[in-house]
């Protein structure tokens, strides 16, 4: 939960699947317009792979990239906003949007907020770095996320998750050269994106159960919206 806040449970991913494909075909919309060649397009490519991970179907995905590359005649301006401000308990949030509609997008924000308090820009973007973000499984049991991650040029890694993922982080600017190298070093990247890491995340143990449930529905409430790509929260671990 500590660099990005993600949905519980197996069945409530499942229910999800559809508007995970809205969110990716979201970015591969703004990576295409760039080009639509994968291989001359390494934003595209990574979103690419990570839709086949996904189970895309191929013409959603295929209508994805020509839709952001111009070529269905289609004009489609997605803006890209972060939201800032605190969940219950004054846990610190950072939502970032992509949306076609910044007069839905704004009041359904003020709304979703309400639970919590919606701040200005940058008045919690300071708590939080801006960072690469690599999620990558490992392709063998003697796959060692921390020799991978200095051996490929990551700055830091998080310790695998339920699923035995590891999360690299890196410079912004190193991204895609991270997620290449990481296969050599016995790991297949499930997904690469720049994303929001806390600065002085908060241990779930200091809120009580009850607190943590109004935390975990508020976030879920905000993850639920249709413009809503990804929720950085600062919390440490699963809770």
């Amino acid at each position: 939960m500590g660099a990005q806040w993600k949905a519980k449970g197996k069945e409530l991913a499942a229910n999800t699947r559809g508007r995970v494909f809205g969110k990716l075909s979201k970015d591969i919309i703004l990576a295409a317009r760039s080009g639509a060649d994968p291989a001359a397009n390494s934003r595209l490519r990574l979103l690419v792979e990570q839709a086949r991970k996904a189970s895309m179907p191929k013409d959603t995905l295929d209508r994805a990239i020509k839709k952001g590359a111009g070529l269905t005649g289609e004009v489609v301006n997605f803006e890209h906003v972060i939201y800032e401000g605190f969940a219950p308990h004054q846990v610190a949030v950072m939502v970032e949007c992509l949306t076609d509609n910044l007069n839905r997008t704004a009041p359904e924000m003020r709304v979703l907020f309400r639970k919590g308090q919606l701040g200005t820009s940058g008045s919690v973007a300071w708590d939080f770095d801006h960072v690469g973000m690599i999620e990558a499984e490992p392709l063998t049991k003697d796959a060692d996320a921390e020799l991978a991650a200095i051996e490929a040029g990551a700055q830091d890694f998080e310790p695998g998750d339920e699923d035995g993922n590891t999360l690299f982080l890196t410079d912004p600017t190193d991204l895609d050269l991270v997620s290449r190298a990481l296969h050599a070093h016995g790991f297949n990247v499930l997904s690469a994106k720049l994303g929001y890491k806390p600065k002085n995340p908060v241990d779930p143990s200091s809120l009580s159960p009850e607190q943590l449930e109004e935390v975990e529905a508020f976030l879920a409430a905000i993850d639920a919206n249709d413009d809503v790509q990804n929720v950085y929260v600062s919390l440490t671990g699963q809770g």
